[in-house]
């Protein structure tokens, strides 16, 4: 299945997060904090709702930072996804 994201919003897969901590602790499964990083999957054409144009920051295939609680988590073939406005992506990982 293909979504789409309309308006300014953007489909991200999140990342997993580690099992353990850097003291070697192994975290049950339920103590594990949703993720706030991931790829972009798809976005949207960065029409807001009263039919200005937002100028797309993230493209497909970028790593970002996004605020914990925002968007929704939706299943795209049995894997997590989180769709989101652009508004809440906190910023784009580089590699410099």
């Amino acid at each position: 299945m293909n979504i789409l994201p309309i308006f300014d919003r953007v489909l991200i897969k999140p990342r997993e997060i580690e099992n353990t901590t850097k003291s070697g602790l192994v975290l049950a499964t339920t103590t594990k904090a949703r993720p706030e990083i991931g790829e972009v999957v798809a976005v949207g054409d960065g029409e807001n709702f009263d039919g200005n144009k937002v100028e797309m920051k993230v493209k497909v295939g970028d790593i970002v930072l996004f605020n914990k609680y925002a968007g929704a988590d939706v299943k795209i073939d049995n894997v997590d996804h989180i769709i989101l406005r652009q508004i809440d992506i906190i910023g784009v990982v580089t590699n410099e």
